[in-house]
C-alpha cells in the first residue's frame, strides 16, 4: 500500500494554498501560571508515620517540585506553551523588576514570570525545592493574613500583558485553606469579582486543594464563588475538584502532578470546524485530533556553541540563480517533466489542479463493526469531537450517533476530505466505550468517534493466501499455554503511557544537562521499562519453561530415532521395484552404500577409514550418531555403533 508519511501533518509549508484565521493559531498554545500558597500550614511538615511510601516534604515543598517537574515537561512536550509560578501570601512583594517591589499587589511574589521557560527559570526552581536554597527569604509566610483578590488581579495583569492573545489561559492555585477571607464578607466579594473579570478575559481558574489528616476541604466556605466548573466538560465526574492529601501512602507530589496532569488541554487539532454530513439536510461541524503518534526528536533551531555562552543561529534562506543574482519568489515556477518537455504551471494552476472538492466528513452508509478487518488500517486513526462554533446543537447530534453506533455494534462509511488540498479518503467511523468501561479495552483513550482510513482497491495487493491446516493442540502446547497465561500484562492490556521511549529520554536528559551546565549523564543510568523483567519472569514460569524444554528434548529423540529405524527398515527392504537395478553400479561409483549390510560389509574388511568425512558425517547422520570430532573419532564411533546394533 502507498500511503505518503506526510500526509499525516497538517499542513504542507510549501503549499501555503489555505490561509489559516487566528483561530487556528491561538489553540496550539498554552498558558499556564501557578500560583502557590505561601503559608504555615503549607509550611509544615507532616507527621512521621513510620512509612517508607509516607510523605517527607511540606505540601509547599511538594507544590514547588511539582511546578518544576510540569516546567520540565513543558519544555520537552509543549516548547511554545508559556508557564510561570507566582507565590501569594509571601512576607516580601514582587510583581517585575520594574514595577516598584510589588507595591501594587503586597504580598505576592512573581518567582517566575509567565513565558515560555527557560534554562534560568528552571534552575531558580531547582535552587528553591531541591537545593533547599532560600537566601532572598521568599517562602517566609506574612503575619498579616492573604487577600485574595490582589492574587487574582495580580494574575489578571499577567495574563493581559504576556498572553493576551492565547486561545487557553488557566491559573492553577495550590493551596491548603478552604477559608481564607473567614468571616469578611467585602473581601470574599472583592475576590469573587476579581474571579468574574479573569473568566471574562477568559482565563480559567483550576484549584488544586490540599487536605490535612482528617479535616476536610470544603469549597463551600470559599472557592464555591471563585471556581466557575461547567457542568457540560464535568459530565461522569465526582463534583469538585480532586483533593491531594498530605501524609498518606501516597505521596502528595505524585498526587499533585497526576491531578494536573488530567487538566492538560487538547493539543492542536488536525483540522478545525469540519462540516460533518449525517444526511441531506443535517449537517454539524466537528474537530480532529490525533492522539496517538510517534514521538521523535525534532530539533527548533541551530545552536553555535563556538563562544562561552551557546547562541542560538539566526538562518536566512535566499534562493539564487546561475549567476548569482537572488530570485524574488514571484519569478518562480513550479513544473512537472512530462514527455522530455518541463511544463510549469502558475501557482493559481496548481491550486485547481488539487482541489479535489471541498473539505467535508460525508456519512455514505453503514455496516456491521465485524465488516471491517484489521488489515485494513493503513493510517493513524482520528479522533473527531462535536465543535458548537458553526452549528448550534452539533454536540447534541453527534452523541446521538455516538450512542447508537455503539448500541448496535456498527460502523459509518464516509467521503473524508481533511482539507482544500487533501487527498480524498473513504474512512470508517468507529466508536469507542467509555474508558471507565472494561468492555471497552481502551482505558487511555477518551470516548467517541475515530476516522478509520480505509484503503481503495488500487491500494490493496492481491495474494494467493494459502491457509495452513490447523494441527490438533499436543502436550507441548498445553505446556505453553500455561507459560503465556502466566505472562501477561495487568488486566491482558498494554499501555504506552507505561511505556516511555529510551532513546528519546536520553537525548532530552543531554539537552538538558547542556541547558543546566550539569554534568553529562551515563547511559546506566537511565531506566529502560522497554526491557523484560527476567527476574519476574523466572519467577513466575521458570519452572513451566524448564519442564517444557524437557518434554522437547524428550520429543525431538522419539523423533529422531523414529527416522533412523525407518530408513533402516527402507534400506533392509529386498523387495524393492527392478528401477534400482539399474542404478546399482551408478551408487558402486558414487560411493559407499549406507545400507546395515554394507557397513557391517566395511567394517569386517576394515575399509571405513577409506571413507571421506563427508561420507561418514552423511552415514552417521542418518543413524541419529553424533558428527562432533576428527575423523578417526568419527570412525570410533561408527564402529561402536556397528558392533552395538549389526
Amino acid at each position: 500500500m502507498s500511503w505518503r508519511k506526510d500526509e499525516d501533518e497538517r499542513f504542507d509549508a510549501d503549499d501555503g494554498d489555505e490561509e489559516l484565521d487566528e483561530n487556528d493559531y491561538k489553540t496550539q498554545k498554552d498558558a499556564v501560571l501557578f500560583a502557590i500558597d505561601v503559608s504555615k500550614s503549607m509550611l509544615k511538615p507532616p507527621q512521621p508515620t513510620g512509612d517508607k511510601k509516607a510523605d517527607k516534604d511540606s505540601a509547599l515543598t511538594a507544590a514547588l517540585k511539582c511546578a518544576y517537574q510540569i516546567m520540565q515537561q513543558r519544555i520537552i512536550a509543549q516548547p511554545r506553551d508559556m508557564m510561570g509560578v507566582l507565590l501569594f501570601g509571601t512576607q516580601k512583594s514582587k510583581f517585575r523588576d520594574d514595577s516598584g517591589n510589588g507595591t501594587g499587589y503586597p504580598h505576592c511574589y512573581l518567582l517566575s514570570d509567565l513565558d515560555i521557560p527557560g534554562a534560568e527559570d528552571v534552575k531558580k526552581l531547582r535552587e528553591l525545592v531541591e537545593d533547599d536554597e532560600d537566601e532572598d527569604e521568599i517562602l517566609v509566610p506574612s503575619k498579616e493574613p492573604v487577600v485574595m483578590s490582589n492574587m487574582l488581579f495580580c494574575a489578571n495583569q499577567v495574563f493581559t500583558t504576556n498572553a493576551a492573545n492565547f486561545g487557553s489561559r488557566r491559573l492553577f492555585i495550590v493551596t491548603d485553606n478552604d477559608d481564607p477571607h473567614a468571616g469578611d464578607k467585602q473581601a470574599k466579594s472583592s475576590a469573587a469579582v476579581r474571579a468574574k473579570d479573569l473568566y471574562d478575559l477568559g482565563v480559567i481558574i483550576e484549584l488544586f486543594p490540599i487536605s490535612r489528616e482528617d479535616k476536610k476541604f470544603d469549597l463551600s466556605k470559599f472557592y464555591d464563588d471563585i471556581i466557575y466548573r461547567d457542568p457540560a466538560a464535568e459530565v461522569g465526574e465526582s463534583g469538585g475538584p480532586k483533593t491531594s492529601k498530605s501524609g498518606d501512602g501516597l505521596t502528595l507530589l505524585n498526587s499533585l502532578i497526576s491531578n494536573i496532569n488530567s487538566k492538560q488541554t487538547p493539543k492542536r487539532s488536525y483540522f478545525s470546524n469540519l462540516p460533518f454530513e449525517l444526511a441531506p439536510g443535517l449537517t454539524i461541524s466537528i474537530k480532529g485530533y490525533i492522539p496517538l503518534n510517534r514521538q521523535t526528536p525534532s530539533r527548533a533551531c541551530y545552536v553555535y556553541e563556538g563562544e562561552e555562552q551557546a547562541q542560538v543561529v539566526q538562518s536566512e534562506t535566499a534562493q539564487v540563480d546561475f549567476a548569482a543574482r537572488t530570485v524574488e519568489k514571484s519569478e518562480l515556477r513550479k513544473g512537472y517533466k512530462f514527455g522530455g518537455e518541463h511544463i510549469c504551471f502558475k501557482p493559481e494552476e496548481l491550486t485547481e489542479l488539487k482541489q479535489m472538492g471541498k473539505k467535508t466528513l460525508r456519512i455514505i452508509g453503514f455496516k456491521k463493526r465485524s465488516k471491517i478487518p484489521s488489515w485494513a488500517s493503513v493510517k493513524k486513526s482520528i479522533f473527531i469531537f462535536p465543535s458548537e462554533e458553526q452549528y448550534v446543537g452539533s454536540t447534541r447530534v453527534f452523541s446521538a450517533l455516538w450512542q447508537k453506533l455503539l448500541k448496535d455494534d456498527k460502523v459509518g462509511i464516509a467521503w473524508f476530505v481533511a482539507r482544500e488540498n487533501a487527498h480524498p479518503v473513504m474512512v470508517a467511523i468507529f466508536p469507542s466505550g467509555n474508558p471507565d468501561d472494561e468492555e471497552a479495552n481502551t482505558p487511555f483513550l477518551p470516548a467517541g468517534l475515530w476516522l478509520y482510513p480505509l484503503p481503495f482497491a488500487d491500494d490493496v495487493r492481491s495474494t494467493d493466501h494459502v491457509s495452513a491446516p490447523a494441527r490438533p493442540a499436543d502436550d507441548l502446547t498445553d505446556q505453553m499455554r500455561l507459560v503465556i497465561q502466566n505472562l501477561q500484562l495487568p488486566k491482558a492490556m498494554y499501555d504506552p503511557r507505561k511505556y516511555p521511549n529510551p532513546a528519546l529520554q536520553w537525548h532530552y536528559k543531554i539537552l538538558q544537562a547542556k541547558a543546566l551546565e550539569e554534568e553529562t549523564p551515563e547511559t546506566k543510568d537511565m531506566p529502560d521499562l522497554t526491557l523484560p523483567k527476567f527476574k519476574q519472569i523466572d519467577k513466575r514460569v521458570g519452572g513451566y519453561l524448564a519442564e517444557w524444554k524437557q518434554m522437547l528434548a524428550k520429543k525431538a529423540r522419539n523423533l529422531q530415532e523414529d527416522r533412523a529405524v525407518k530408513r533402516e527398515f527402507e534400506d533392509d527392504d529386498d523387495e524393492r521395484p527392478a528401477k534400482r537395478l539399474k542404478t546399482t553400479q551408478k551408487a558402486a561409483n558414487a560411493g559407499p552404500a549406507n545400507s546395515n549390510a554394507d557397513l557391517k560389509k566395511a567394517f569386517e574388511q576394515g575399509t571405513l577409514s577409506k571413507m571421506t568425512v563427508a561420507e561418514l558425517k552423511d552415514i552417521m547422520a542418518s543413524k541419529g550418531i553424533s558428527t562432533a570430532g576428527r575423523k578417526a573419532d568419527l570412525v570410533e564411533r561408527l564402529e561402536e555403533w556397528i558392533e552395538s546394533n549389526l
